[in-house]
């Protein structure tokens, strides 16, 4: 199983617990930024644990490193730079937002098993409301396959992107994470390009557009559940 080859490279080498946080209301984007930025620091500095902070913001989209103007189709909520990996994207009420600040020298240095291992542990965390997850290695984030859907025009199989994980790392402590679709607007996704993947077969939906009507906190719990065995326990 994928889980068990990336525990090696995820589990901390010494026993540490991991800050669970869980904010109630919607957090406005530039405080949850500042909020990182402080924390990586005392991480980095042995000063603060670890931490795992669930949230919502309220409507926006974000642009990361690699957006491109173009893909920001209409501008209907506030649009913030972003220093995390990736392209534009979304968030807002009904996104479980998961930003994980882990310092990934205690763990191993490779961003590329970091980033597998986030995606893992949605993967995980959806097993357990009997949604088949899937990582797909040209296109970063968590997909489910939609057959019911028209092919693309080559015949490609249609699929929904149901997580998005976008990154960065601080003196190899990580910042950002991973925003999964529980049940937000979907059509708030129209006013761009999401993570800049344009073709017809391609589309994003949620857990209650699967027809997965999960409460937060059961989705909160199965996050939860499923970090441990990659990432370690929590406190």
């Amino acid at each position: 199983m994928l889980i068990e080859k990336l525990a090696p490279l995820m589990l901390p080498r010494e026993a540490s617990l991991v800050e669970w946080r869980v904010a109630d209301g919607l957090v406005p984007y530039a405080d949850a930024v500042a909020f990182m930025d402080a924390r990586v620091e005392a991480i980095a500095a042995g000063a603060a644990p670890e931490l795992v902070w669930l949230l919502e913001h309220p409507p926006l989209y974000t642009a990361g490193t690699s957006a491109r103007m173009t893909d920001l189709l209409e501008a209907r909520f506030p649009v913030h730079k972003s220093g995390r990996g990736g392209q534009f994207t979304y968030h807002g009420p009904g996104q479980r937002i998961a930003y994980v600040l882990l310092d990934l020298n205690r763990r191993k240095p490779d961003l590329r098993a970091f980033v597998c291992a986030l995606e893992a542990w949605i993967i995980a965390a959806l097993a357990t409301f009997n949604v088949e997850g899937e990582r797909r290695g040209d296109r970063i984030g968590v997909w489910v396959s939609r057959p019911e859907k028209p092919r693309g025009k080559n015949g490609e199989s249609a699929e929904d992107k149901i997580a998005a994980v976008g990154i960065r790392v601080r003196r190899w402590v990580s910042l950002h994470g991973v925003a999964l679709n529980v049940a937000p607007d979907l059509s708030h996704f129209g006013g761009i390009v999401p993570c800049g993947i344009s073709a017809a077969h391609l589309g994003v939906t949620s857990l209650h557009d699967l027809g997965v009507l999960a409460a937060r906190g059961e989705v909160d719990a199965a996050l939860r559940a499923t970090f441990k065995p990659i990432f370690g326990a929590t406190m």
